[in-house]
């Protein structure tokens, strides 16, 4: 009788990469994957400043703005949307470690609000500088979904696929890896539009590639959520779950910027040029 053929994929990592007993600290691959996130962002942002001839001594400032506001947009977004009673008895754990517990949506409405801020300040071009940033911040998105992957986190739904995984700390039951479709989705997004600004840049008003990212990611994020399980348990009296209601507001205004990028055109000069970039930078 021959041996059934095992067709999924078992998966039950390690979460701690380094543990150091002398000081009672450990590296965990998720805090790792969300730092390796931020500086890949960090230095395809930089490339893209330098490329567009927007470098000034104010743009460093400008990862602050955004690492910040997204920390903790990402805590109070999940509070508020999945877990109302701590916060309402115990806000200051929002910004209490081990930050358990990120939402998506409150971490993106944390950039646009930080980058907001930066932009008032330092009198940037609010769009134009949003637009690029979109593109850099689809990298962390992939990396951080691969740091659910590892933790188990955010699973999917049962599902008898080839490659289905079996996350061991949840349950035996093969599901969808909900994680990587996300990952995979946001990657291919940062290839797409990164190629449209390296190579179109010049034909779209400002606005197009924020609402583009907007609207293109969020509808992958709802179309993902039908495979994934609920997070708390209050969902399943929802006609939508939690993220994919949250999603709608993002698609309309990526839409909207859409309408408004065309409806402006190309904006033939953006708030600063600067002479400050390295000869041998763009090369």
């Amino acid at each position: 009788m021959p041996y059934p053929i095992i067709s999924h994929i078992f998966w039950n990592p390690k979460t701690e990469l380094f543990h150091f007993p002398n000081i009672g600290l450990s590296l965990y691959w998720y805090g790792l994957l969300w730092a390796i996130g931020l500086i890949l962002s960090r230095q395809v942002g930089l490339y893209i400043f330098l490329r567009d001839k927007r470098y000034t001594e104010d743009l460093p400032r400008l990862f602050f703005y955004i690492v910040v506001p997204a920390v903790l947009g990402a805590r109070l977004g999940h509070f508020l949307f999945y877990d109302i009673d701590i916060f309402l008895t115990d806000p200051l754990e929002i910004i209490t470690p081990p930050f358990s517990g990120m939402a998506s949506h409150g971490g993106v409405a944390g950039i646009i609000i930080g980058v907001l801020a930066f932009c008032r300040i330092h009198h940037w071009n609010y769009l134009w500088v949003i637009d690029r940033l979109a593109i850099v911040a689809l990298i962390p998105g992939v990396t951080i979904r691969l740091g659910n992957l590892i933790n188990s986190e955010i699973i999917g739904k049962p599902a008898d696929l080839p490659w289905s995984f079996i996350f061991a700390r949840v349950d035996l039951v093969p599901r969808h890896p909900a994680q990587l479709y996300e990952a995979i989705c946001y990657l291919i997004l940062f290839f797409v539009f990164f190629w449209l600004w390296k190579n179109h840049s010049q034909k779209f008003g400002n606005g197009f590639f924020l609402g583009g990212i907007l609207t293109s990611l969020w509808i992958a994020r709802l179309a993902i959520e039908f495979v994934k399980e609920n997070q708390v348990p209050f969902e399943k009296q929802l006609p939508l779950n939690m993220g994919q209601l949250l999603s709608v507001p993002f698609i309309l205004l990526g839409l909207a910027l859409i309408y408004y990028s065309f409806r402006k055109g190309p904006d033939p000069y953006h708030s600063i040029i600067s002479n400050q970039v390295p000869a041998n930078y763009l090369s």
